[in-house]
């Protein structure tokens, strides 16, 4: 089955970025989850921010589908409604999100 990974790039409100992290760990990871095809959901905060850094958290989802349009259009139709609640604490007004398609299997260090 083809693999893919999603990526969001997303910023929270000012002054409420703990309520942000709370919201996206707790919360939000296990909610995309739950969407089927994807598989894996892991969150990273950019080491070294400066006034040139457009985005300060990244989200990565892995999912696997044989058509990765209907998991994404499943994604977004569950987006702010009870299966998957938003944030306020969330800057909605700018964040990314782009898809990706694997080209190669996953390798590690030891193969």
């Amino acid at each position: 089955m083809p693999k893919f990974v999603l990526q969001v790039l997303s910023n929270p409100v000012a002054g409420q970025e703990d309520e942000y992290n709370r919201w996206y760990n707790e919360q939000h990871l296990g909610d995309v989850l739950k969407v089927p095809g994807f598989t894996s959901a892991q969150r990273f905060s950019l080491m070294h921010a400066d006034a040139d850094s457009v985005w300060r958290y990244l989200a990565l989802y892995e999912f696997e589908s044989d058509d990765a349009n209907a998991t994404l259009a499943a994604l977004t139709q569950r987006a702010g409604t009870a299966e998957m609640p938003l944030s306020d604490a969330m800057d909605l007004s700018a964040y990314s999100v782009t898809p990706w398609t694997a080209i190669t299997p996953r390798r590690s260090a030891d193969t």
